[in-house]
């Protein structure tokens, strides 16, 4: 289990409730004079001065209150989603076979995936991937905020993990109960294969696959693997499935704690690895977005 600590609260707190509604449930609320009335809720109200359900007897300011009040999270749980940062954990932690290991709580399907579709495209990403990702179980837009929530599986299908990412904003955050040895996963073609890549976020995944399919990069036809981050956990568990696995290339990003990732990985025993950071830019979806806007000024000149 974890917690936030005080200083965390402190700074959630000064998140303003109309602030968070209008960057994440516009399209819930609609303008009346010179505030805000919920479509689903008309007792809602929400301004510069608060929120107020008048039917339910609630108020407040910040949106804390709001997702605690009204959209009713948990105290930890609201405090990451407005943070975009996991709780602290505690000095004695769960293992992952207990019975107290906490559930994995998922958004809920939207009834389509256009707006996950154009997010990502609009990112550079060749569409048939994302429909490959969508098609596999392992891609979809959340019901409420439009999100992208990629899916990390056991090798029996089950979804261990979630990472949640914002088509509007820079939101990010793995959803509750999340097992984080278990990341996104694209496979090869060749089931067999003895190379994986990991990146630290499942966008860089497919950016880099998508760079190779255009012929930007040289192909790859090995395993990719987010590892959610820094941490490289979900590669070890990954290396234990995959004893057959004994190539690795670093993909991680062009920081300080993208090289750190990659010292600690060139540690791990078994595997042979090779520095392969992003082109350009920080990571691979700006390496991605670079490319293309390079290639297009060039298309541009020649036509």
């Amino acid at each position: 289990m974890g917690f936030m600590t005080k200083q965390q609260l402190e700074r959630a707190r000064e998140y303003h409730v109309l602030d968070y509604v209008l960057r994440y449930e516009a399209e819930r609320y609609k303008r009346v004079g010179g505030g805000y009335r919920s479509k689903e809720h008309p007792s809602l109200a929400v301004s510069e001065r608060g929120f107020y359900w008048h039917s339910h007897g609630l108020s407040g300011k910040t949106a804390l209150d709001y997702l605690i009040y009204v959209r009713r999270y948990g105290l930890v749980d609201a405090a990451c989603m407005l943070l975009n940062e996991c709780p602290v954990e505690r000095s004695v932690t769960i293992p992952p076979s207990s019975p107290e290991r906490k559930a994995l709580t998922l958004p809920l399907h939207h009834k389509d995936n256009r707006r996950v579709i154009a997010y990502l495209q609009s990112r550079g990403i060749d569409r048939d991937l994302i429909l490959d990702c969508i098609n596999r179980g392992v891609l979809f837009e959340s019901q409420y905020h439009h999100n992208c929530v990629f899916l990390g599986k056991d090798e029996y299908g089950k979804t261990c993990s979630a990472t949640i990412r914002g088509t509007t904003s820079d939101f990010k955050r793995d959803a509750n109960g999340s097992d984080k040895r278990f990341g996104f996963i694209l496979p090869p073609d060749n089931p067999s294969s003895q190379t994986a890549a990991c990146f630290e976020a499942p966008i860089d995944c497919l950016s880099h696959q998508t760079l190779c399919k255009h012929g930007h990069i040289p192909p790859f036809d090995g395993w990719r693997i987010s590892l959610g981050g820094t941490a490289i956990g979900a590669l070890e568990h990954f290396l234990k499935r995959h004893p057959e696995v004994t190539q690795c290339l670093v993909c991680t990003d062009n920081d300080e704690a993208g090289e750190l990732a990659a010292a600690k990985i060139a540690k791990l025993p078994g595997i042979t690895t090779a520095r392969a950071p992003p082109l350009h830019g920080k990571d691979w979806s700006d390496t991605l977005k670079l490319t293309q806007t390079k290639n297009n000024k060039i298309k541009g000149k020649i036509l």
